[in-house]
């Protein structure tokens, strides 16, 4: 099973080849995949029929006991014929349906195959979340052929109406999922039937299945979406709509039913739910003019039958129940298949304009007669049978059900009434209207309704054999003191007594079909589709006001309330585990040099928070972050502290490097009573936070994590443990984080400036009569000469870029001559980390160190000729590399990320010792380079190239939004 799953999405790979290859007829070839499902499910037929289960598992993520578990049994087989059977059948229709030119004709048979794929692992998947990935993907590939025909408004529409209405169901089953699998203990599907848990969280979750399950049947209150998905192309109602996606929902109850109809919420969920749907939609059905909607709301309504049949929990019940699945799939799937025949042939659905179809397509309307019969319940169809069924089930029962029953009753007479609209609708001849022309058919389009109408007649008369295949499924149920089996005839009684009813009372509001479109038109409040559009226009409205409320554009009030939110989370957590553990004999120091140290930082930060000019504060933040570096050094972390101190110097310049375009001075526009709120929360969070540390140390009682890194790292080849930590024992975690780094350095850099030059500015490409860089206060007087730029002196390109007053020539040539001097002590922290302090990080760092003060010592020119190479290609290589380096393990059929530790002796480097993990710190290596490449091309740069352009002093004071 899983081998044939899987084929289903390697084909939907190459369908657009084969489609481009072979036209049209490549659905011809694709039907070939369902054709051998269809034989694979035939040659277990017996056996499973029988009680005897066809079982497959993998191991997926152990872990957390996921497996690729299936199981075939007979509720599940009969759903691979539908989606299989009916796949072949449909696959055949496209071929004749659709032009070659139609666009986009490759990406729907793709989709289309691969929906027939996610459905088939649906209903024979036995794992609780591969159900959820499989129900997901059967949403995902709906929307998209739903909206296959997207330059159209109302097809965009109505996949997205699809979309956030079936994902909102499968969302809340999700957890539902989760819940019933933690409760159980385990995740496989059939173990949890076997032996059902019990309590409260069990109910819970059984809603929230039960929600997902209605969301996708398009039960009410969610049912607004399938009519409005019958803008899709006519194969897609008959697969997705009649067959096999708005059938998942009734899957699903009819699979947890055996083992959660007794809880007490379920039965009133789906019988009134049901009937609901069964009612409404069946009324409205009986005004619609398009032949599509006719069937769309009829297929809503009978879905609500299955969900009330299928979910009410007793043997017959549930015998009723899939024998109705099983016949509404054939007969609905055939009627929309003669829609696309109409259509094709006619060029319109609208039954007003549709007159004498019945002698132009006889053949066609035979097909449409036996399937409108079986539809309404008239024997001998299948159709027929499953609604006895029906009224035997729920018959001689409780006072509920038979108020349930007359639901049914008066649902089966809308059916009867709507069937008969149909057929009188799309093929009868009306005064008035002119004679319909069509166009001649081919074999191939006729065909497949021709077979699933046939399959409605043949089904009925065979009742005794699709009796044996439902049984062994119904008998998973208690008995209910009955021995009723499926038949074409039961003779006299109560159940053929209420389908003559039913069919009379059909047949009366089909005669008064006007009078009853003048009572819906007279008493319609709402339709559903703008019941939907109001649903979702008030959640964008709350949103915004929401947001509106929440989200007023202040920096201190954002971060006032995650801080107050941590405060409070931690408080409540704490409260219920007082007294809170704290050390006998707490060790504040361990020499008075670290008080010192502390002592500074301390005033170092009360200083920052008081002062009023941005530059001073932010060399006060400056310190506190050296002072750090110096705690480090101080406990016996150098590599820590090397970092520190490597990071606070670019963090501390950039800030500097931002200043430039901000007022030297803060506003002090906070109000007294605010500051001393201000105040408070720092207090409050210092307090909390270095609580919750000392506590954390003091409530240890198990061994630290960290005590067994140093054989680890010795295992990986080094003696630096924090290196070898990031790149060999936590690698995963590395690349995590240098991916989000990448993500933010583009993402931080565009929203400085939205629009902006990403290649630094080359000297070739500067004209050469253009004046340099203004120095500080050029133009700031009116009447100000600027100095003439000086003639080139050597190689220095400041010389010919800034003017005099911005020029340090010392600092250019010892900026030249150190360069490579840092970029070197960059690779040896690079290839040196694994056994001392530095690594990809620190040595990345300190090569953007490198280019910074290339860049303070000649400007953007200068950074360009230390930086060949955009910060975006070093920023993707390092990924690269990275995830190569993660990769190679993998392909040689390791783990990925595992390190190898080479030993060489090299001519002249002599005995060399290095771990393959060094490959994954240089990805690191170029990112962190790239990054810090990038930000200096954004805040330093750019800037510089704006203040160049504009010349005006009140610029360089414009603050960066």
């Amino acid at each position: 099973m899983i081998l044939s799953v899987a084929s289903y999405f390697v084909v939907a790979a190459i369908a657009p080849w084969l489609v481009r290859r072979l036209g049209r007829n490549a659905f011809v070839v694709l039907a070939a995949l369902p054709v051998a499902t269809t034989g694979w499910a035939l040659s277990r037929a017996g056996s499973v029929f029988d009680g005897h289960a066809v079982v497959e598992s993998r191991a997926w993520i152990p872990q957390y006991g996921v497996d690729l578990a299936f199981r075939c049994d007979a509720l599940a087989l009969l759903m691979v014929f539908l989606a299989a059977g009916v796949g072949v059948l449909v696959l055949v229709y496209c071929a004749r349906y659709f032009d070659d030119d139609e666009p986009g004709l490759g990406a729907f048979a793709g989709v289309l195959v691969a929906f027939a794929g996610a459905m088939i692992g649906l209903v024979t998947t036995d794992d609780l979340i591969l159900l959820y990935v499989f129900w997901e993907l059967t949403t995902v590939f709906s929307y998209l052929l739903i909206g296959h025909r997207s330059e159209h408004r109302g097809s965009r529409r109505a996949a997205m109406q699809a979309l956030t209405i079936t994902t909102f169901g499968g969302l809340a089953m999700l957890v539902g999922l989760i819940l019933l699998g933690e409760r159980a203990g385990t995740y496989r599907l059939s173990e949890i039937l076997a032996d059902p848990p019990g309590g409260t969280l069990v109910t819970a979750s059984i809603v929230l299945i039960l929600v997902g399950a209605l969301a996708k049947s398009a039960i009410v209150p969610f049912g607004s979406w399938l009519p409005a998905a019958m803008v899709a192309p006519t194969p897609v109602s008959a697969y997705l709509h009649a067959a096999a996606m708005v059938k998942a929902g009734v899957y699903l109850i009819a699979r947890f039913a055996p083992g959660f109809a007794e809880l007490s919420p379920w039965r009133p969920i789906v019988l009134i739910t049901g009937c609901a749907a069964l009612l409404l939609a069946g009324w409205r059905a009986l005004r619609e003019n398009d032949l599509k909607r006719v069937l769309a709301y009829g297929t809503v309504s009978q879905l609500g039958l299955l969900t009330v049949v299928t979910g009410a929990g007793t043997r017959d019940a549930a015998l009723a129940g899939i024998a109705m699945l099983v016949a509404h799939a054939l007969f609905k799937a055939t009627l929309f298949l003669v829609v696309g025949i109409i259509d094709h042939g006619a060029g319109t659905r609208d039954l007003r304009r549709l007159s004498g179809l019945a002698r132009a397509m006889p053949v066609t309307c035979l097909v449409a007669v036996v399937a409108a019969m079986s539809m309404a319940g008239l024997p001998p169809m299948a159709g027929f049978v499953a609604k006895e069924a029906v009224y035997e089930a729920f018959l001689h029962r409780g006072r509920a059900d038979t108020v349930v029953l007359g639901a049914l009753v008066a649902g089966s007479a809308l059916t009867a009434g709507y069937s008969l609209r149909f057929v009188w609708g799309a093929f009868a001849r009306k005064p008035g209207v002119p004679t319909t022309t069509c166009a001649p058919l081919g074999g191939l389009l006729l065909a497949p309704a021709l077979l699933l109408g046939a399959s409605c007649l043949g089904l009925g008369l065979a009742a005794p054999s699709l009796d044996h295949w439902i049984s062994s499924y119904a008998d998973l149920f208690p008995a209910d003191g009955t021995d009723y089996h499926l038949a074409l005839w039961h003779g006299p009684g109560i159940a053929l007594n209420l389908s003559t009813a039913a069919v009379c009372l059909g047949i009366v509001l089909f005669l008064a079909r006007e009078p009853v479109v003048r009572v819906q038109l007279a008493t319609a409040r709402i339709e559903p589709s703008r019941l939907y559009d109001l649903l979702v226009r008030g959640v964008d409205r709350g949103a915004l006001q929401l947001t509106g409320t929440t989200q007023r554009g202040s920096m201190p009030v954002y971060v006032g309330v995650i801080l107050l939110s941590l405060i409070a989370i931690t408080a409540a957590a704490a409260l219920g585990r007082l007294p809170l553990p704290f050390p006998d004999t707490p060790r504040w120091w361990d020499s008075a040099a670290q008080v010192v140290v502390a002592l500074l930082v301390v005033a170092a930060a009360l200083i920052a928070a008081g002062t009023r000019h941005r530059l001073p504060t932010v060399l006060l933040v400056g310190v506190t972050g050296y002072g750090c570096a110096t705690l480090f050094v101080l406990q016996g972390a150098p590599d820590l502290a090397l970092t520190q101190a490597l990071v606070e110097t670019v963090s501390l310049v950039v800030f500097l490097l931002v200043l430039r375009r901000l007022p030297s001075r803060f506003r002090d526009t906070t109000r007294p009573v605010r500051r001393a709120v201000h105040i408070v929360i720092a207090v409050l969070t210092g307090g909390v936070l270095g609580s919750v540390a000392v506590s954390a140390y003091a409530a240890r009682t198990r061994p630290p994590v960290s005590d067994v890194f140093a054989a680890a790292a010795e295992e990986a080849g080094g003696k630096e443990i924090v290196s070898v930590l990031l790149v060999d024992i936590r690698a995963w975690d590395t690349m995590g984080e240098i991916a989000v780094l990448a993500v933010a350095a583009i993402g931080v850099t565009s929203l400085i400036f939205v629009r902006r030059t990403r290649e630094l500015p080359r000297l070739a490409d500067r004209a050469p009569d253009a004046p340099p860089l203004p120095a500080d206060g050029d133009d700031a007087h009116p009447g100000h000469e600027r100095e003439p730029a000086p003639e080139p002196d050597g190689r220095l390109v400041a010389a010919r870029t800034l003017a005099p007053g911005r020029r340090t020539v010392l600092f250019e040539v010892v900026a030249r001559v150190a360069f490579p001097t840092v970029l070197v002590l960059s690779l040896y922290f690079l290839f040196s980390g694994h056994s001392t302090p530095g690594g990809g990080f620190a040595g990345g760092i300190t090569a953007g160190l490198a280019l910074l003060v290339r860049y303070l010592a000649g400007g953007r020119y200068e950074l360009a000729e230390a930086a060949p190479l955009p910060a975006g290609r070093l920023l993707g290589t390092g990924l690269v590399v990275s995830a190569g380096a993660a990769l190679v393990g993998l392909i040689v059929g390791g783990a990925p990320l595992r390190s190898t530790v080479l030993d060489a002796d090299l001519p002249v480097f002599g005995g060399v010792h290095i771990a393959t993990s060094v490959f994954f710190d240089i990805g690191v290596y170029l990112l962190v380079v790239g990054l810090v490449q990038d930000v200096l091309s954004a805040l330093g740069a750019e800037l510089d190239r704006r203040i160049e352009q504009t010349r005006d002093p009140d610029a360089e004071r414009t603050v960066i939004v």
